[in-house]
């Protein structure tokens, strides 16, 4: 019986030699298929060394273009045009005749009256001479002379109709579509045709009620318009001193060139306003951050290897984030293959220029 036992031990000892043989050689079998340095292969990522730079924080507001003068042209005498002297679309001086109306009739009145001043001016003369004879009394000349006073001042309002009948651009500009021709009837309410200067523009947009404080006269804006690729410069040159109740904003105007003429008054505009400048700013490019519950994180290189690194951001354009705290100057910030990175990762990293990357 004893025996019996003997034999099965050393049967069962046998086959449980046999299978950790097996799986011994399976191990180094699998150990040696594998290729050298599969454990210590590094991963090829882009990566950026931060450098300090000055930032300029903005906001993007709309506006609207406008002209720096802009009147319609009408006449303040009713009558018959006679003649017009601008062609539509043409450029203008201040001063220059534009249109004219009949004056035949108030020039016959100033003939008239003229007549009648020479003749109450002659009377006067005698009523001083004989005053100072005491040939008439003081109340006798006041009248005589209050009559030729009276004959002046007509005078005087029928020359200043005289030059209403020459209608003349009130600033230098540019003169639209005319509405009128010769030989109409003109009266007050017509609108001859529309003078505007552009020359410079007029810039007007409005800013959150936050911002008002930073807002200041004679700072630079950028902004642009439908239709062009062009970015231009205006100077803020004037500020509404209170806040608009309804919409919560502060109204602003800027002035730009516009000597070739290419913006136009009635047109939108996208403005970029900046608020604040940093002189030594962290800027890392968005696609380097990864959001998480508490905040933000991005990765950077230390000795061949990736580490996270926690880090609070403040403004973005449309490529970067400002960083306010986590990194630093010199810090290499992986920007490819962030979202699948983990610490300890060993990196091989193909630097870029970090200006490229922020531009």
């Amino acid at each position: 019986m004893k025996l019996k036992y003997i034999i099965y031990t050393l049967i069962f000892l046998g086959i449980g030699g046999l299978i950790y043989y097996r799986i011994v050689k399976n191990k180094e079998l699998t150990d040696s298929s594998k290729p050298k340095g599969m454990f210590n292969k590094s991963i090829g990522v882009n990566g950026i060394v931060l450098k300090a730079r000055e930032f300029s924080n903005t906001i993007s507001v709309s506006g609207s273009i406008g002209a720096n003068e802009q009147v319609q042209l009408r006449s303040q005498i009713t009558g018959i045009i006679t003649n017009i002297y601008f062609t539509e679309g043409s450029n203008v001086k201040k001063g220059q005749a534009l249109v004219k109306i009949d004056d035949a009739e108030l020039q016959a009145q100033l003939s008239e009256v003229l007549v009648r001043v020479e003749l109450a001016s002659e009377n006067e003369k005698r009523a001083n001479a004989l005053l100072k004879k005491e040939g008439i009394s003081r109340e006798e000349y006041e009248i005589t002379l209050s009559a030729m006073k009276s004959l002046q001042a007509q005078e005087q309002i029928i020359r200043t109709q005289l030059a209403k009948t020459l209608i003349k651009a009130p600033f230098d500009g540019t003169i639209g579509l005319r509405n009128v021709s010769v030989g109409v009837y003109l009266s007050s309410d017509m609108v001859i045709a529309n003078l505007v200067n552009t020359n410079p523009i007029k810039l007007t947009f409005s800013v959150p009620e936050k911002y008002a404080a930073s807002m200041k006269v004679n700072t630079k804006v950028q902004f642009t318009f439908a239709g062009s690729s062009k970015t231009y410069t205006a100077t803020i040159y004037a500020i509404e001193p209170e806040i608009d109740a309804l919409t919560r904003t502060l109204q602003l105007r800027a002035k730009a060139s516009n000597t070739d003429g290419v913006l136009l008054p009635g047109s939108f505009a996208n403005i970029e306003l900046p608020l604040t400048t940093i002189k030594n700013a962290l800027l890392v490019p968005t696609e380097a951050v990864i959001p998480i519950q508490d905040g933000k994180k991005v990765f950077i290189v230390k000795d061949g290897k990736a580490k996270e690194a926690i880090i609070e951001t403040s403004s973005r354009t449309d490529k970067d984030l400002l960083i306010l705290s986590g990194l630093n100057e010199g810090d290499t910030v992986i920007t490819t293959g962030v979202m699948s990175m983990k610490t300890g990762t060993s990196v091989k990293v193909n630097l870029t220029n970090v200006e490229q990357q922020t531009k």
